[in-house]
């Protein structure tokens, strides 16, 4: 009887797979040079390599970027930012954020449509509940603000206006008995 015979055809070499993938890729080879062009012209391919070998040349690099009083300046002012930010409650911060996308898109409807306000119809509208919403919720920021600066500045003296209602009705209550 006759034995099979079996075939096995010769691996490719490495530089026919790589120039089968060249001729693949050859748009998105270009893309990835031209990308690597700008990278390197902006010197983001530089720190990119130290910070992945972790060398002393970027903490160098860090070092240089942040020396001066302008950098010394940002790095304050970022952290103050950061931490007036998580004193923040995240509820009141959505519930404002929906108000002012809902608001924002009001007014950019009234302004395409061409919209405008009389002195009648801005009138008649503060007596809109949407309107009395916002109002109190500007007014109420407004004072919280003000306070804050008064409160910064060391100015703790209250007039008559600024007592809270309730303490205004304690006080009236007071005179009554009186």
């Amino acid at each position: 009887m006759a034995q099979r015979l079996t075939y096995t055809p010769r691996p490719r070499t490495a530089d026919e797979i790589i120039t089968e993938a060249r001729n693949d890729s050859q748009d998105a080879l270009l893309e990835s040079l031209e990308l690597l062009r700008e990278l390197h012209a902006h010197g983001v391919l530089d720190t990119l390599v130290k910070l992945v070998k972790a060398g002393d040349g970027l903490t160098t690099k860090t070092l240089h970027m942040l020396e001066g009083d302008s950098a010394t300046r940002l790095l304050r002012n970022v952290l103050e930012l950061g931490r007036t930010f998580s004193e923040l409650d995240p509820e009141s911060i959505g519930t404002l954020g929906k108000a002012a996308d809902a608001g924002i898109r009001e007014g950019a409807r009234r302004v395409q449509a061409g919209e405008g306000v009389g002195l009648g119809e801005l009138l008649g509208l503060l007596k809109d509940p949407d309107i009395q919403a916002a109002l109190g919720a500007l007014f109420g920021t407004l004072k919280g603000f003000g306070r804050a600066l008064r409160d910064a500045r060391g100015d703790t003296t209250e007039s008559e206006g600024q007592r809270r209602p309730d303490e205004e009705k304690n006080k009236n209550r007071k005179r009554r008995k009186q």
